[in-house]
């Protein structure tokens, strides 16, 4: 018998409509968007051979079925489309975005879904100041295509026609906390988790024996940072630690940082964007140090895309690349109380 709460009643998404609709708008501004700028959307295949690197997220598997009776091949559903899209770098395109369906298992909240949309896109010879304009650029115009002048989430406010902050991971933490975190890391690829500690206890934040330099950041970042970022406009959030980007390249100007930022709204962590790493070699190193660090963690590891790495060292261009929550951005342009609330149906759960 039905309750009226499921997903597919009518009165449920009567209630989700509007922000349907608004999706719609904000979806098709997006395509206009770069059309307008001449880049060309391209589609990726979502099972890939290695789905994403990143330590702490966790990829759904799959068994590839041969249909000759070769032995089956394990596959991954995708967390980023990102390997797939460098690979058409290497191959020649120059300008290109992507509105992706990805999957994180075990992600599942307000601002979390286990299969979200994703919008990637890629310049080659791009510099990472372009895509912290482009990110500007795109918010404000879908933003403006929903009617809205004000992005929304409970009871903040943020507008993005105003003048965005652009803030330092070094001065955010000197600003919020009082914490020179570079002097924490003075080899910036083994920095000192002492010193960290010893920070994070002064100020309140509690360390575990067990922590590591990366996990007291962290602690420290969403705990006494993130709650301040992107209130009244949004804060792009820049130059983070060198062992912190794994993708990035190092800063020219400061290699004791990675030219990566992250965009705020809210309090919400909109995008992750990097001047990407080209060198295969480096690059190959930062993926096996990752996954041992997520053996160390969970137990497991994940295969490298070994074409990935051949086609970085066949000479991908320079390039500057972002990855956009799409659903969060349409969370918050609507004014929406959660992800679920913009999805034409979610993930069903059991129960």
């Amino acid at each position: 018998m039905s309750t009226g709460k499921e997903s597919w009643h009518p009165q449920a998404l009567a209630e989700r409509a509007p922000f349907l609709r608004q999706r719609g708008l904000i979806l098709r501004e997006v395509r206009a968007f770069f059309d307008r700028v001449d880049f060309t959307e391209v589609e990726t295949p979502c099972l890939q051979i290695s789905p994403g690197l990143e330590p702490h997220l966790k990829a759904f598997a799959t068994a590839l079925q041969d249909p000759w009776g070769e032995p089956d091949q394990t596959l991954y559903l995708h967390t980023s489309p990102e390997f797939a899209m460098k690979k058409l770098l290497v191959a020649g395109m120059e300008r290109i975005f992507q509105i992706a369906h990805v999957f994180r298992n075990g992600e599942r909240s307000d601002t979390h879904s286990p299969e979200f949309s994703m919008l990637e896109w890629y310049r080659a010879g791009g510099a990472i100041n372009q895509m912290m304009d482009d990110t500007e650029e795109l918010v404000r115009a879908c933003t403006r295509a929903a009617g809205k002048q004000t992005l929304r989430r409970a009871n903040h406010l943020c507008d993005p026609f105003a003048p965005w902050e652009r803030l330092s991971i070094a001065q955010a933490f000197d600003r919020h906390c009082g914490i020179d975190v570079l002097a924490t890391a003075p080899d910036p690829w083994a920095p000192d988790t002492a010193r960290l500690a010893a920070e994070a206890t002064r100020i309140g934040v509690s360390v575990s024996p067990t922590d590591r330099w990366d996990d007291i950041f962290f602690k420290i970042l969403l705990d006494r940072i993130e709650p301040h970022l992107g209130m009244a406009t949004p804060t792009i959030l820049h130059s983070y630690p060198l062992s912190m980007a794994a993708l990035a390249r190092p800063n020219p100007a400061d290699n004791r940082v990675a030219d990566r930022f992250e965009a705020y709204a809210c309090g919400v962590e909109l995008c992750n964007a990097f001047g990407e790493l080209t060198d295969a070699g480096e690059q190959e190193r930062r993926f096996i140090a990752d996954m041992d660090m997520k053996e160390a963690l969970y137990g497991e590891r994940y295969p490298l895309d070994r074409d990935f790495l051949a086609a970085l060292a066949h000479g991908m261009p320079e390039a500057a690349g972002n990855a956009l929550g799409l659903d969060r951005l349409v969370m918050l342009i609507c004014g929406a109380d959660s992800l679920e609330q913009v999805l034409w149906l979610p993930v069903q759960k059991t129960g």
